[in-house]
């Protein structure tokens, strides 16, 4: 156990030439860790029923400052997670680290698992928003030729969003959590094997290298530190930052909300799915921006190409964009808009991530 820590932490041969978008990792890690704890701690406490979840949630927030102070730390640490997990895809894509293929593609599938794992804890406080947002996101599982109707009654246990619903969420949740846990391990396994990328995109990981200890993990260590610090004054500054007022009250069925709206790190995808008209549309539009967001090419770091840079930065604009624009209301200008800012995102994906490329 000895030898295994100090030659993937202490002793680890590392690129000297690494910046600080290479803790984000790490920091990721951190807030992982963070999440698992606390989450345990929460699931102890809670009660999966729809009319005892949100009382649950109620009381934990005025019980006590522990079990108010844990929630928050596991309402803000899916935001951190988040925000860097943003930044650690896309130094990979600006430096197309995409070309690590084994790592690039457990990563995404992690990526994939966070955006589940983040919405199945969502619902389960049961308040106004979670409800709805559930109710319009599984609706469009429907719309998936031949099997859609089938596979909303198994994920939501009948013809609509029930009791079944979050006790089936409740323990999705648990489950993907320590699946989260296990693919991480796994990143980090072939992360090791073929070696971190670089800012100037040396053939090899390990030219120029240094020991991963101390270098490393004090440069590591600090960036946490310094976030946790962050996270902890949003907490006491101002906690229901990232909260809707929807989530101070219990779901009505029979209420709708005037803006259904889910978490700011789904808004990209939800104002695509609702730029087209056709629910299977903008479906296919999501997939399809994800897969070219996945495909793996062999490209080199856009320190090399003036309109290769041009062209992330215009992505990450128009992402930016989408991210607004799922916030407003589904109605003229905003809808064009948005038909025009997820079409052009494709599309610029797809050439950035096809263009400039070469043979090994």
């Amino acid at each position: 156990m000895l030898k295994l820590v100090r030659n993937n932490i202490i002793d680890l041969p590392t690129n000297a030439s690494l910046n600080y978008y290479w803790c984000s990792g790490f920091m990721i890690s951190g807030f992982l860790g963070l999440q698992i704890v606390s989450g345990i701690i929460l699931s102890l406490l809670y009660v999966a029923d729809v009319n005892l979840s949100f009382s649950c949630i109620m009381e934990l927030t005025s019980d006590s400052l522990f079990s108010w102070f844990v929630r928050y730390v596991h309402i803000w640490g899916v935001s951190f997670i988040f925000i860097i997990f943003i930044i650690h895809m896309g130094r990979a894509l600006y430096y197309s680290s995409y070309t690590k293929v084994p790592v690039w593609n457990i990563g995404f599938i992690l990526y994939l698992l966070m955006m589940v794992e983040a919405f199945l804890g969502y619902i389960l406080p049961w308040h106004q928003m979670s409800y709805w947002a559930a109710t319009v996101l599984t609706s469009v599982v429907q719309s998936v030729p031949l099997v859609g109707g089938k596979l909303y009654n198994f994920i939501v246990g009948g013809f609509s969003v029930t009791n079944t619903t979050l006790m089936r969420v409740f323990a999705a949740h648990v489950v993907v959590a320590f699946l989260i846990v296990g693919l991480s391990m796994l990143h980090l396994f072939y992360l090791h094997s073929v070696g971190s990328n670089n800012t100037l995109f040396a053939p090899s990981g390990y030219t120029d290298s240094v020991h991963f200890h101390s270098y490393y993990t004090n440069k590591d260590f600090y960036c946490l530190m310094l976030l946790y610090g962050l996270c902890v004054f949003f907490i006491f500054y101002n906690p229901d930052l990232v909260l809707d007022a929807e989530a101070y009250l219990q779901a009505d069925p029979l209420v709708t909300p005037a803006s259904i709206k889910p978490e700011w790190y789904f808004l990209v995808y939800y104002a695509m799915l609702r730029s087209i008209s056709s629910k299977i549309g903008g479906l296919i539009l999501v997939v399809v921006f994800l897969f070219v967001l996945w495909i793996p090419t062999n490209n080199f770091s856009c320190s090399y190409f003036m309109v290769r840079q041009f062209l992330f930065w215009f992505i990450s604009t128009n992402i930016i964009l989408l991210s607004y624009l799922g916030a407003c209301h589904p109605e003229p200008p905003y809808v064009l808009i948005s038909q025009i800012s997820s079409m052009l995102s494709v599309l610029g994906l797809f050439i950035y991530k096809l263009g400039w490329s070469f043979n090994n």
